[in-house]
């Protein structure tokens, strides 16, 4: 057994535990680290929805201003290391094994998530990051990434309905939850929120002393097109990233520079193999992401599909989702459905979504792919979604590319 596998199959064993929100643990290991978190200037990310995407885009725009970049985000799609990455690379499994077992070793207690949370502030410490890009992993007040002090800037993307039990029944008690990674001195940057969630956050600047920001263009240099494939496709949240890059100061050069070079792999994207065959993956696993996907399948949108009967949906959900509500946001984009269940023992059992909606189950996602793509040919478009490990797992076959298992955390 390699290093990194039992390192990882020691790691997992926490995952048993689930999540436990709360702040002291974490600021207790990070103590026992030399404060790590301290070492760096970060930008911290919240929403339902959009919040690793505008990660993403600012770790491209900060490492084209030059500067050196950690970006920290969560679940991974295929390797771990896809979580802690330094300046566009993925933490080296030298580096990483044995820093993963330093935590556990000096913080028993943490959880699954908060271990890694804790090993990548060490690593941007010891790597000398400038600027750490920093998305939460649920919620906000309470998720393991807010020991950080004040932030330069917190930037909240979206705010819907996600993980109810553990951050409230309302829009206003999960943007209150969101709301806690703003701090004294902070630049707020928002996307486009409910009303109500818009006055709970802004309720939260003002009282501890945060500066709200207008959210500006998506554009970097106004009127000059991006090179960014389907920037149509992300727009607010590229607003939100490009509005983080004016408020650290960065040029327009830069910040076009940074977009255009952007990868977020299986957040609408668009896959081509064998020359025409078309594959979309997207990560949306609640009711909003699946609207969002909704409007991005508009015939407009994708000028070569002719008609839904040429698109066929792979679909397959976590219990814990509102997976019934995605279905029927996504009802009308697809001709052909074929269910299948995420490689995560708490998937929907893919026979439930027959009584939901018509379609075909598959007993794994490649025979899933296959036989999607038999029914739509060479030029119809498959699309996979309703769970990122799904997504995962489909980029895996389709590409051939080496996974660490998925976890839910």
């Amino acid at each position: 057994m390699s290093d990194l596998k039992a390192t990882l199959q020691r790691l997992y064993a926490l995952a048993a535990h689930g999540r436990k929100l709360g702040l002291d643990r974490v600021q207790a290991a990070c103590q026992r680290f030399g404060n790590p978190e301290r070492a760096f200037t970060a930008v911290h990310i919240a929403g339902t929805n959009g919040k690793g995407t505008v990660a993403a885009f600012v770790s491209s725009m900060g490492r084209a201003a030059g500067l050196k970049i950690g970006l920290y985000t969560s679940p991974h799609l295929h390797r771990f290391a896809e979580r802690i990455v330094i300046d566009n690379q993925p933490i080296d499994e030298a580096v990483l094994v044995p820093l993963l077992n330093r935590v556990m070793d000096v913080a028993p207690d943490l959880t699954f998530f908060e271990v890694a949370t804790v090993a990548a502030f060490v690593a941007f410490r010891d790597a000398g990051v400038q600027l750490a890009v920093l998305e939460t992993g649920l919620g906000g007040r309470l998720d393991a990434t807010n020991v950080i002090p004040p932030p330069r800037v917190a930037a909240i993307t979206r705010v819907s309905f996600d993980h109810m039990a553990e951050l409230g029944d309302s829009l206003a008690k999960i943007a209150t939850e969101k709301a806690g990674i703003i701090k004294p001195g902070s630049a707020v940057v928002m996307g486009k929120l409910h009303p109500e969630a818009r006055a709970v956050i802004e309720q939260r600047a003002h009282d501890v002393g945060a500066r709200v920001v207008q959210l500006g263009s998506p554009e970097p240099i106004p009127g000059t097109p991006l090179a960014y494939p389907r920037v149509a496709l992300v727009g607010t949240n590229l607003a939100v990233a490009v509005t983080v890059g004016r408020e650290l100061g960065w040029s327009p050069e830069a910040l076009a520079r940074g977009v255009e070079n952007t990868t977020w792999p299986g957040r609408n994207e668009l896959l081509h193999r064998n020359g025409q065959e078309l594959t979309l993956l997207d990560c949306a696993h609640n009711p909003d992401g699946a609207v969002a996907l909704s409007h991005s399948l508009d015939p407009t949108v994708l000028a070569e599909i002719e008609s839904r009967r040429e698109i066929a949906l792979v679909f397959g959900a976590l219990r814990s989702k509102n997976w019934r509500s995605m279905l029927k946001r996504l009802e009308h984009v697809a001709g052909n459905r074929v269910f299948v269940a995420p490689p995560l023992e708490r998937a929907v059992d893919p026979n439930e979504m027959l009584a939901v909606a018509s379609g075909e189950v598959a007993p794994s996602v490649e025979v899933a792919l296959e036989r999607a793509r038999s029914i739509v040919g060479s030029k119809g478009l498959v699309v996979v979604t309703g769970s990122t490990f799904l997504v995962g797992a489909a980029r895996a076959v389709l590409l051939n590319l080496p996974t660490d298992p998925a976890v839910d955390l």
